[in-house]
């Protein structure tokens, strides 16, 4: 996004990169997107490829996690036959980048300056150096 887009700005979208959405689904597993470059006036541009978007839900103990991807592909059967290997590449991806995210939140623990304890008073902030009284 660019500076002017973040300060709310309304976007502009780009006349030279149009594409026509196209959805294809067999009703079990997911969808292909096909997109197809088209020019401004909404004419196939030959000079573009077509390019394919597999789109799926995988079911997890949290709710269902979407993965959207693309495929490599010439045409929809070509697509259609590599939508079960890109969906596991995406769910690949979004496992790994889940255990980075993990890991990272995991690693960012707060570790107070040194001397903040004695400037709480001893231990969780207790008045007399953290001594335990009776009543």
């Amino acid at each position: 996004m660019s500076d002017r887009q973040s300060r709310g700005a309304e976007p502009q979208m780009n006349a030279d990169d149009l594409y026509l959405e196209e959805v294809f689904t067999d009703r079990r597993v997911g969808t292909i997107q096909r997109l197809s470059p088209v020019d401004s006036q909404g004419r196939p541009d030959p000079g573009r490829p077509v390019l394919y978007v597999g789109q799926t839900q995988i079911l997890t103990a949290a709710g269902a996690l979407p993965l959207s991807f693309e495929i490599e592909a010439g045409n929809l059967q070509e697509a259609a036959v590599r939508f079960a290997d890109g969906a596991k590449v995406a769910l690949q991806q979004t496992m790994d980048r889940l255990e980075d995210l993990r890991r990272d939140a995991a690693s960012s623990i707060i570790v107070p300056e040194a001397g903040a304890a004695a400037q709480l008073g001893g231990l969780g902030g207790m008045a007399g150096g953290g001594k335990i009284r009776m009543p």
